[in-house]
């Protein structure tokens, strides 16, 4: 006579007390608090802001979308985020060049004070944008400037670093020095994840320091380098603090909308447009994340085989 054995039961999980279960909200609650204090309704009130104007005869009157057409055909807008895309084209890809090699070169171990080297790159980020901008603000002067003085002792002709042929390039030049110490650090964080049995095995079959850094490290960097690429988009157009104080320096090259940040405090601070500033906010937060996306797309294609 068969017999049949009754399936085995799991153990139950023992739920813990009411109050584990009730904890993990409590831990979020403060970032959800603080994001929606300091994000969320700044955001929704500028984009009630947006939606009116204020004008001379009724005061503030609804508009709807008039202000974003406004924005949208507005010729200083265009030139102002044109303008931040050149220099993003300029100046991002040497910044991470530069965070790149310095990285790799850390990472090598080859390198003698490798630390005081590390910090001493790293040093520049440190320094704030407004002390920063200040400071190449006198080392490229006209007139007493270093650069200047150097040029006139040997007879020649004075850089015109604040001319308007070179502002792009030098305020290219003041970013890279603030935020290739950031990148790089990023970057080497990243590289010292990489397990060291990768390198024994390559090391092993033959290959080479240059070899490794081609086919092991540089492979390794994509997420990281990618994450660079985002927060430079960011901080691209996003740039105001640089152009904002060079143009008390260059008033004749660098005017109010300069960069499409900029453009949008002089509305707010100088105009008393804060109406129509909210909606150009709005635009170029919106070009920001379409820019984002569109590297985000492109990272894509290129890891789908």
């Amino acid at each position: 006579m068969a017999t049949t054995t009754a399936p085995a039961k799991r153990p139950r999980r023992r739920a813990g007390p009411p109050g584990h279960r009730s904890a993990g909200p409590l831990f979020v609650a403060p970032f959800l608090v603080l994001f929606a204090l300091l994000f969320l309704a700044p955001l929704g009130y500028a984009a009630y802001l947006s939606l009116f104007q204020q004008r001379l005869i009724g005061g503030t009157v609804f508009v709807g979308l008039d202000n974003y057409v406004k924005a949208v055909k507005d010729p200083l807008l265009h030139d102002g985020v044109l303008r931040v895309a050149e220099f993003f084209v300029l100046q991002v890809p040497l910044m991470l060049l530069l965070a790149l090699l310095f990285a790799l070169a850390l990472d090598s171990g080859l390198l003698r004070l490798a630390r005081v080297i590390r910090l001493g790159i790293f040093v520049p980020y440190a320094v704030p944008s407004v002390v920063a901008a200040l400071m190449w603000g006198y080392l490229y002067g006209p007139d007493f400037g270093p650069f200047a003085q150097l040029s006139r002792n040997l007879d020649l002709p004075a850089p015109h670093f604040l001319s308007d042929g070179w502002m792009l390039g030098s305020l290219a030049n003041i970013v890279t020095w603030e935020f290739v110490g950031y990148n790089m650090i990023i970057l080497y964080a990243a590289l010292r994840t990489i397990p060291q049995d990768l390198y024994e095995a390559a090391a092993m079959d033959g290959a080479g320091a240059w070899r490794i850094a081609w086919s092991i490290k540089l492979p390794a960097l994509k997420p990281a380098l990618l994450l660079t690429v985002l927060f430079s988009v960011i901080g691209s157009f996003q740039l105001f603090n640089e152009p904002n104080l060079l143009m008390k320096i260059a008033p004749d090259v660098i005017s109010s909308s300069y960069t499409a940040n900029l453009y949008a405090y002089s509305l707010a601070f100088t105009g008393q447009q804060l109406n129509y500033a909210a909606t150009v906010s709005f635009l170029l937060g919106l070009v920001i994340v379409i820019a984002s996306y569109a590297v985000l797309l492109t990272a894509n294609r290129r890891r789908t085989p």
